[in-house]
C-alpha cells in the first residue's frame, strides 16, 4: 500500500517536472524568438542607414564628373545642391507629426525609395545633359534623407528603451561607414573614367537590395501616439517654445557651426580640391574619402572621450581641430598638405553634431521637443550652406569661401559651454557591445 502511494507520487512529480521543463522550454523558446528578432532590427537599422551614407557619397564623390556632364557653372551647381537640401529640411520637418500618425516604419519605407528613385534619376539625368532631372532626383533624394533620418532615429531610440543598450552611436557611425564604402567606390570608378550616370544606376540598384532585405526587420507601430486633447475636447495648446531657454539658443548654435562644417564638405570637398587646389577628380574623391573615414573613425571612437572629459571640452576641441583643418586647406599651397588636413577637419566634424544633440536632450519631460528644435537648426545649415558657398565661391573662389565656416566654428568654440550637463543629468552613451545571440 505504501509502495504503490510512494509510486503515485513519484509519478505526479515526474509529470508536474515535465511540464516545468515543457513550460521552461517554451519560455527559453520564447526568449530565443524574442532576441533574433531585435538583432534584425538591430541589423536592419544599421543596413538602411549605412545605404544612406552610400547613396550620398556616391553622388558627392561625382559631382565633378556630373557638373561637367551637365556643362553647369559653380553658381548653378550651389543651386542644384540647394535643392537637395531644400528636400532635406522638408522632410525633417513633416516626419515627426507623420511618425506620430502613422509610426516610423512608413516614413521610413516612404524615405528610403524616395531615396532610391532620387538617385536613379540624378544617374539618368547625367546621361541625358538633363539639369532638371538633377534638381528632381536631388530634391527625392534629400526628402528622402530627411524622412528617413526621423524614423531611423525614432526606431534606434525605442531600441534602446527596449533593450537598455546603446544603438544611436553605432547608427550614426553606419552612416559614415556608407559614406566611406561609398567614396572608395566612387574613386575607383572616377579613375578608370566610369560614367557617372551608370555608376549611380548601378548604386541604386544596390541599395535596393539592401533595402528589401532591410525593411522587413522594422516593427510596425513603433512612435506612434494618439492625438491628445483638453477636457473641453479641444486640441491640447503647446507648452512655451524650447527656445526661450538660452542654454537651448547657444546648443543650437553649435549644431549649427558643426553641420555647416559637415555639409560644407559633403557638398564641396571634390569641387574644393579640383577647382581650388588644381588636383584630379581621382584626387578630389580620395580627399573626401578621407574625410569621411576621419569622420567614421571620430563616431565610432568619440564615446570614451567624451565620458572622460565631458560634453563641452569635447565640442570645444572639436571646433578648434576643425578649424585648425579646414584653415590649412585654405590658406596651403601644397595640395598634399591641404589634403592632409582634411583629417582634422573629419575628426573635428565628427563628434559636434551627436554630443550636442546629446547635451539638447537633457530634459527629460521636453527632451523630443529640445532635439527636434537643435536638429531643425543643424538643417537649416545644410539648407543654406550650398548656395551661400557655392555664390561666394563664384565670386571669391571656393577656398575663401570657407572662412564662413572657420567664423561660424569660432562661434562654436565659445558657445560649447552651453553642452556642460547640469549637475546629475549626464549620461553619455559609450559604445554599442556585441549582439547577443
Amino acid at each position: 500500500m505504501v509502495r504503490g502511494s510512494s509510486a503515485k507520487y513519484v509519478r505526479i512529480a515526474a509529470s508536474v517536472l515535465s511540464g516545468w521543463s515543457l513550460m521552461r522550454t517554451i519560455v527559453h523558446m520564447g526568449t530565443i524568438a524574442r532576441v533574433a528578432a531585435m538583432r534584425r532590427r538591430r541589423l536592419s537599422l544599421f543596413a538602411l542607414t549605412l545605404l544612406v551614407g552610400l547613396g550620398l557619397s556616391s553622388w558627392v564623390t561625382r559631382t565633378p564628373a556630373v557638373r561637367d556632364a551637365l556643362e553647369a557653372s559653380t553658381a548653378q551647381m550651389g543651386l542644384i545642391l540647394f535643392d537637395l537640401s531644400v528636400g532635406s529640411m522638408v522632410g525633417v520637418t513633416a516626419a515627426g507629426s507623420l511618425v506620430r500618425r502613422w509610426g516610423a516604419r512608413p516614413v521610413v519605407i516612404a524615405g528610403t525609395l524616395a531615396i532610391l528613385v532620387g538617385t536613379a534619376v540624378v544617374g539618368l539625368s547625367a546621361a541625358g545633359t538633363s539639369t532638371a532631372g538633377a534638381f528632381a532626383g536631388l530634391l527625392a533624394f534629400g526628402l528622402g534623407g530627411g524622412l528617413g533620418e526621423i524614423g531611423l532615429n525614432i526606431e534606434g531610440a525605442a531600441v534602446e528603451r527596449e533593450t537598455d543598450r546603446p544603438v544611436l552611436p553605432v547608427l550614426h557611425g553606419s552612416f559614415s561607414l556608407g559614406t566611406v564604402l561609398g567614396a572608395l567606390a566612387g574613386i575607383a570608378l572616377t579613375n578608370v573614367a566610369f560614367p557617372p550616370s551608370w555608376h549611380l544606376l548601378v548604386v541604386a540598384l544596390v541599395m535596393s537590395g539592401l533595402a528589401m532585405w532591410a525593411l522587413p526587420g522594422l516593427p510596425a507601430g513603433t512612435g506612434r501616439a494618439p492625438v491628445t486633447a483638453a477636457a473641453d475636447g479641444r486640441p491640447r495648446k503647446s507648452g512655451p517654445s524650447v527656445w526661450r531657454d538660452r542654454r537651448l539658443i547657444l546648443i543650437g548654435a553649435v549644431v549649427l557651426a558643426m553641420a555647416f562644417a559637415e555639409g560644407a564638405a559633403n557638398d564641396w570637398l571634390p569641387l574644393l580640391m579640383v577647382d581650388g587646389h588644381g588636383v584630379s577628380a581621382t584626387s578630389g574623391s580620395l580627399v573626401y574619402a578621407g574625410f569621411a573615414a576621419a569622420m567614421t573613425v571620430g563616431r565610432f571612437a568619440g564615446g570614451p572621450i567624451v565620458v572622460r572629459f565631458g560634453r563641452a571640452p569635447v565640442l570645444r576641441t572639436s571646433a578648434v581641430l576643425a578649424i585648425i583643418g579646414i584653415v590649412i586647406v585654405i590658406l596651403s599651397p601644397s595640395p598634399v598638405l591641404a589634403g592632409a588636413a582634411v583629417a582634422l577637419w573629419g575628426l573635428g566634424a565628427s563628434l559636434g553634431f551627436p554630443v550636442a544633440i546629446s547635451a539638447a536632450g537633457d530634459d527629460p519631460e521636453r527632451a523630443s521637443e529640445r532635439v527636434s528644435a537643435v536638429a531643425t537648426s543643424g538643417y537649416l545649415a545644410f539648407l543654406v550652406g550650398p548656395p551661400l558657398l557655392g555664390f561666394l565661391g563664384e565670386h571669391a573662389g571656393l577656398r575663401a569661401a570657407m572662412f564662413v565656416v572657420v567664423a561660424l566654428l569660432v562661434v562654436a568654440a565659445f558657445a560649447a559651454g552651453a553642452a556642460r550637463a547640469r549637475p546629475g543629468e549626464e549620461r553619455v552613451v559609450v559604445a554599442d557591445p556585441p549582439l547577443r545571440s
